[in-house]
């Protein structure tokens, strides 16, 4: 009987719990531009994704970020920098289909193989009738501090309804 030891176990672990996570996050990408060739595999590049509101009909986030390419990037093994830049847009009339509440997680999309993730969080400023968005990148041990962040102002007929 073939036994696995302590350190295998919890590898295995660890990849059946990044694995399970590996959902991206609904996207369109809009654009691309190359900015370092590779000679095998995939260039480098920043590309533009386009992540429409679940929950508020209306606004889509346009988040452009680092892909890195070569063989590591062609096989899913490449972990992507951690930069990152939003701009969210009011691109039809404003909806918001349920109570938000105050911070939410609205988009998550892997950077590498386990432990990485590009994040959109939005935050409802209430004062100001804004719905705000700032992405991120974390890492199970050591995030990073670079961020970006936008805001859609909505018309002050249309309260954003809170929980």
């Amino acid at each position: 009987m073939f036994k696995f030891s302590r350190p295998m176990m919890t590898l295995g672990a660890l990849l059946a719990v990044g694995l399970g996570g590996m959902t991206s996050a609904r996207a369109e990408q809009v654009g691309a531009v190359d900015t370092a060739f590779q000679l095998i595999g995939p260039d480098h590049k920043i590309v533009v994704d386009a992540h429409d509101d679940p929950k508020v009909s209306g606004v889509t986030c346009y988040v452009s970020h680092a892909k890195t390419g070569g063989i590591k990037g062609a096989l899913g093994l490449a972990e992507d920098k951690s930069e990152a830049s939003i701009a969210c847009r009011q691109v039809g009339p404003i909806r918001i289909s349920q109570p938000l509440p105050q911070q939410e997680e609205v988009f998550s999309e892997r950077t590498s193989l386990i432990f990485k993730r590009l994040r959109v969080v939005r935050i409802v400023d209430k004062a100001r009738n804004t719905l705000v968005y700032l992405t991120y990148s974390d890492k199970l041990i050591d995030g990073s501090p670079q961020n970006s962040v936008t805001a859609v102002a909505v018309d002050r007929a249309t309260l954003i309804p809170q929980r």
